[in-house]
C-alpha cells in the first residue's frame, strides 16, 4: 500500500502533465459554481457566517472523498485521480507561456486580456513590465497551490486531502480578499487557506532552491532571498515561494499592485532587473522542475508508510 501511495503521487502529477485541466465538465470548476451559489444564499458579513460557509463548503466534498474511499479500499487508482484533477501545473505553465509570447509579440491588449487567468490585480494600465512580473509572481505563489498543495496533502491524507485542500484553497481565491464585502464573511475560508498553505509554501521554496540548477538558476542565490525576503510578503506563505523564485531567477519582484480601486505596496523580493519575458520562460521551467523534484521526495517518503 505505501508503495502504491508513492506511485499514485508520480501517476497523478503525470496525467495533469499529458492532459492538463479540461475545457468542459471540471470537478474544481463545479465546485467553485455550486460554492459561488451557495454563498449567494448565505451571505452575512459576519465571520460566524463566513466561519460556517468555509467548515461546510469544505468538509461536504472531504467527506465524500472519504466514504468513496473506504468504499473502494484506499485504492491507489482513487488517489491519482483525486490528484490529478486537483493539480494545475500544466495549465499554469501554458497561460504563462502564452502571456509570454503575446508580450514579445506587442499585443497588450491579448495579455491584458489574458492577465486575469493568472493574477487578481486590475490589468487595464499594466504595461508590458508589470505584466511580465505579475506573470512571473503568479507562477511562484500558483506553484505552490496548483502543485504542491495537493501533492503534500495527497500525501499525508490520500484522497481526501487532496480533495479538501483543493476545496480551501478555491474558497480562498472567491471570498478570502479584504475588500468591504469579505473582510469578515471570507476571514475563516483565508485563515484555513493560509494554515494548510504554511507547511506546503515552504516545502515548495525548498524545492525551488533545491531545482534551481536544473532550470538554469542559482541555488544559493535563491536560498539568500528566501531566507532574507521571504517574511516581507504580506502573505505568511506567498513570500516564501516568490523570494525563493526571484532569487533563483536573479530577479526582482514585488511593488505597486492595483486590487480593484486599491493600490496595494508591496516590497521588493530578491535583486537584479524586474523580470521579462525570458523571466517568464524560466520560471515555467522551474516550477515544473520543483513539481517533479517535490513529487519524487514525497513518493519515496509515502512509500516506506501507509496513509493514515
Amino acid at each position: 500500500m505505501g508503495r502504491s501511495a508513492g506511485v499514485s503521487l508520480l501517476a497523478g502529477l503525470a496525467l495533469d502533465e499529458a492532459l492538463g485541466d479540461p475545457v468542459r465538465l471540471h470537478p474544481v470548476a463545479g465546485f467553485g459554481a455550486a460554492a459561488a451559489a451557495a454563498e449567494r444564499v448565505v451571505y452575512r458579513p459576519s465571520r460566524a457566517s463566513g466561519a460556517a460557509y468555509a467548515a461546510a463548503a469544505v468538509a461536504l466534498p472531504t467527506a465524500l472523498a472519504v466514504a468513496v474511499q473506504r468504499r473502494v479500499g484506499r485504492r491507489a487508482a482513487l488517489a491519482t485521480a483525486c490528484l490529478a484533477v486537483t493539480l494545475g501545473g500544466r495549465t499554469l505553465r501554458r497561460t504563462a507561456l502564452r502571456m509570454a509570447d503575446l508580450l514579445d509579440a506587442g499585443d497588450l491588449a491579448g495579455a491584458r486580456a489574458l492577465a486575469p487567468t493568472l493574477v487578481a490585480r486590475r490589468p487595464d494600465g499594466l504595461g508590458a513590465a508589470e505584466l511580465a512580473r505579475a506573470t512571473v509572481e503568479s507562477l511562484a505563489e500558483n506553484t505552490a497551490d496548483a502543485v504542491a498543495g495537493p501533492l503534500v496533502w495527497t500525501a499525508v491524507a490520500g484522497a481526501p486531502g487532496a480533495v479538501a485542500y483543493r476545496a480551501a484553497n478555491t474558497l480562498d481565491a472567491m471570498v478570502g480578499y479584504r475588500d468591504e464585502r469579505y473582510r469578515a464573511f471570507g476571514w475563516a475560508a483565508a485563515r484555513l487557506d493560509d494554515a494548510l498553505n504554511w507547511p506546503v509554501a515552504r516545502l515548495t521554496a525548498a524545492a525551488t532552491v533545491a531545482a534551481a540548477p536544473l532550470a538554469g538558476g542559482d541555488a544559493r542565490a535563491a536560498a539568500g532571498a528566501w531566507r532574507r525576503d521571504g517574511h516581507r510578503h504580506p502573505s505568511p506563505n506567498g513570500g516564501q515561494v516568490e523570494a525563493a523564485f526571484a532569487g533563483a531567477l536573479g530577479v526582482r519582484l514585488g511593488g505597486a499592485n492595483r486590487y480593484g480601486d486599491a493600490i496595494e505596496h508591496r516590497p521588493h523580493l530578491g535583486d537584479g532587473p524586474p523580470p521579462d519575458t525570458a523571466a517568464i520562460r524560466r520560471a515555467a521551467r522551474l516550477s515544473a522542475c520543483a513539481g517533479w523534484l517535490l513529487a519524487a521526495v514525497l513518493a519515496l517518503v509515502v512509500g516506506r508508510r501507509r496513509w493514515a
